[in-house]
């Protein structure tokens, strides 16, 4: 394969392109290796019996240990990722009634099916999403299209765009809205053709005097831009919302990779419609596989305010997001930008887009996420995918699968350490608060409390924990104090392992046994006499349910936490989700739990401290949560939707 720096610009093609590439052919499901058996023909008996078993019941996936059947899928054909049951084991018997307690209150989904650009666009809010036409696994994607007064409640509009083309007969994938400088838009997005090569299609408006944006039509000169020489046919997808150069032009960036290489191409146009590919890559990485859904965007080093795509300047800094198809993280670096030729270098080589020391922007299940600049109140807003944990037979069973959005999260700088970013829900999310109570407990080592609240499938919780100083002065100046250097949250056995300080926090979707339980805790940890403490915000879904087909994980990272800062979270219920904020959001945790006994009435909260050295003062404050009106449109619906654009 061809080096990066050998990749030359495209000349448009308009016939339906075919996939020539040897190393470009439809991914074929991988097979155990050989067995070597012994000339004896009972040993060769055996052999052959053994094969036929593995090619009835399919070979082993590197994914997590997971198997799958020798017949290729959809996804595979296409070159994308999809979801596989994780587990080798009989789905477990879910009920109807435990699978409709796991249907969200407050967060986006459709009314059925798969899901995979957000858009402010005359006052109102459009969210484009992936959408499986014909079932609840991926396969058959469309755009669907929801539009929204403040980002909460929804009304499902009719399909944006369907698979109708050669330029994306096997799908309609992922795209970016650009707004221009008349106020008219652009969408872009990767259409797969009749051949699985990945192309960039046009798309605007029909009618762009109509805020609601109903009707879209395609480019007739589609598709804009083919992979070009040296890039994979099934490695060129997801460009980004557009920004302009200092000479006018606009820009977008692919993402891709060469061999093993992440990469994002640039390219520059006038008209959207012909290209320029630059000499230069914005960014690479080696060996981080391919780079999918690429974000690319200013933060100000010193406003809170969000800021449009195309600001640049000395008090700005850019963050290159990408998505590791490799591993299903999103990982974000900041760094500075040259537009002179389209280059961006992360502050820190340490903390670079996609490898293992890097940031993410949630330690969960979080991914293919999107920000868009909301220009009606100065701020930038970050979506992502939550996918699912359960198995996929457990998706056909309730006939839909994989809440495509997250809340939506404010995005700026964290001015404080200037470097990592601070997420947080939007301020609209308040809205559906009911009543609530405060709460101050002292929790004593070793302890669990149950949080006096009655229904807990849908809660916003604020606390602030402190350790007590006694305590802590303790166990600092101890020098008998083991160090905890090698401290993880995903490996550290989830919060029943106890330290000298910690985990403390709550356990959330708990029945009256504590038999099920998901926690979400700090865990500080110390290095002995006179030595600082180092913060980690976790979730631990080890216990989450009593189902064997789930995935059960331990989530988390380090979190900042500054002198003289309390310890503070931020915990979202929204029955099978849960979203943790740390630390005013520098730390963020997704996960996805499926209880079979903490459901309904069933569920209760928990505040425990696992900590055998310390006890702990939380001030908290508990809301119960309204379900947004998420719903199809009526004719009544049109109307106020149209006076309040």
């Amino acid at each position: 394969m061809a080096s990066s720096d050998a990749l030359l610009p495209v000349i448009f093609r308009r016939k339906p392109l075919s996939d020539s590439r040897s190393d470009d052919l439809i991914l074929e499901s991988r097979r155990r290796q050989p067995i070597k058996v012994h000339r004896a023909v009972i040993l060769l008996l055996i052999a052959l019996y053994v094969t036929l078993i593995v090619i009835h019941n399919g070979s082993a996936s590197k994914n997590c240990g997971s198997d799958e059947t020798m017949t290729k899928s959809p996804a595979h054909l296409a070159g994308v990722s999809e979801k596989r049951n994780f587990r080798k084991t009989e789905p477990f018997a879910w009920n109807n009634t435990m699978l409709s307690w796991q249907r969200t209150a407050f967060h986006f989904q459709p009314e059925k099916n798969w899901m995979n650009g957000p858009l402010f666009y005359k006052g109102l809010y459009h969210f484009f999403y992936q959408y499986n036409l014909n079932g609840a696994v991926w396969g058959d994607i469309a755009w669907g299209h929801a539009v929204s007064k403040d980002l909460i409640h929804w009304f499902h509009f009719p399909l944006a765009m369907v698979p109708d083309q050669w330029y994306d007969a096997n799908g309609v994938w992922t795209g970016s809205a650009t707004l221009l400088d008349d106020g008219s838009i652009v969408m872009l997005y990767t259409g797969s053709t009749d051949n699985f090569v990945q192309v960039l299609n046009l798309a605007y408006p029909e009618d762009p005097s109509d805020p609601l944006l109903m009707k879209w039509t395609k480019f007739s000169g589609n598709p804009v831009l083919v992979p070009p020489p040296g890039i994979g046919a099934k490695d060129f997808r997801d460009p980004t919302t557009a920004w302009k150069t200092l000479d006018g032009k606009w820009r977008i960036t692919i993402g891709s990779k060469v061999n093993r290489t992440g990469i994002s191409l640039v390219y520059d146009t006038t008209d959207f419609k012909t290209y320029e590919k630059l000499d230069n890559l914005l960014h690479q990485v080696p060996d981080t596989g391919m780079w999918e859904c690429i974000d690319f965007y200013p933060v100000s080093k010193t406003e809170i305010n969000g800021l449009d795509t195309s600001v640049n300047g000395p008090d700005v800094k850019h963050i290159l997001k990408a998505s590791m198809d490799d591993t299903r993280i999103d990982h974000y670096a900041i760094g500075t930008y040259y537009d002179s030729n389209g280059t961006w270098i992360p502050d820190d080589p340490i903390f670079d887009v996609g490898i293992s020391t890097g940031l993410r922007y949630d330690y969960g299940k979080f991914y293919a996420s999107k920000t868009f600049y909301d220009r009606n109140k100065r701020r930038r807003i970050l979506w992502g995918w939550i996918g699912e944990s359960d198995s996929e037979a457990a998706d056909v069973q309730k006939v839909w699968s994989s809440v495509q959005q997250s809340i939506p999260r404010t995005v700026v700088l964290d001015t404080k350490t200037g470097k990592n970013l601070l997420q947080w829900p939007v301020e609209e999310v308040k809205s559906l608060r009911l009543s609530s109570k405060k709460f101050d407990m002292k929790v004593k080592p070793e302890t669990v409390v149950q949080v006096d609240v009655s229904s807990t499938a849908q809660l916003d919780i604020e606390a602030e924990f402190e350790i007590n100083k006694e305590d802590l002065k303790k166990i600092t100046g101890d020098e008998s104090v083991e160090a905890e250097e090698d401290f993880s949250c995903e490996t550290s056995g989830g919060s029943t392992v106890s330290g000298a300080l910690g985990p403390f926090g709550f356990s959330v979707l708990t029945d009256e046994s504590l038999s099920e339980q998901t926690t979400v805790y700090f865990y500080v940890t110390t290095k002995g006499k006179n030595s600082e403490l180092k913060t980690f915000f976790c979730t631990d879904t080890l216990r989450s349910t009593m189902a064997n087909d789930v995935v059960k994980s331990v989530y988390g990272s380090f979190v900042p936490v500054l002198k003289e800062e309390k310890l503070t979270m931020r915990i979202l219920v929204d029955h099978s989700i849960i979203e943790g904020f740390g630390q005013g959001g520098r730390t963020c945790i997704t996960s996805r739990v499926y209880p079979t006994e903490a459901t309904y009435g069933a569920a209760k909260l928990f505040l425990f401290n696992n900590a055998f050295n310390a006890t702990i003062t939380a001030s908290f404050e508990v809301w119960q949560m309204n379900s947004a009106f998420i719903r199809p449109y009526s004719a009544a619906d049109l109307v106020l939707l149209h006076n309040s654009s």
